[in-house]
């Protein structure tokens, strides 16, 4: 697989935002690649009730080591394009958390 452009991560104060490509009631959650301009993530959860962006968050929150409330989606809480700030995380140690 190519190397990742990481179009979809920058540093904002306090943390980091990332650009998501959402899939729901995939076969299981975790990180599939890029989409465009955006890291796509795939989600076991349905887009029901907010299980969706709760299994994000748990996801983000596991990924990088950071309690649940550090992780905030800021933009398309109900679309599949996202905005997702991760605070106290800085952008070397997202892309290689992300491992990409």
């Amino acid at each position: 697989m190519p190397p990742m452009s990481a179009a979809y991560l920058r540093t904002v104060a306090g943390g980091v935002e990332l650009a998501l490509h959402v899939q729901p009631r995939a076969s299981k959650t975790g990180i599939a690649g890029e989409h465009g301009d955006r890291l796509k993530l795939r989600l076991a959860a349905p887009p029901v009730d907010g299980a969706a962006n709760e299994e994000l968050i748990r996801f983000f929150a596991d990924l990088f080591d950071v309690q649940k409330r550090a992780v905030e989606i800021v933009s398309g809480e109900s679309g599949r394009q996202k905005r997702v700030i991760i605070r106290g995380v800085d952008a070397a140690f997202a892309r290689e958390r992300i491992g990409r």
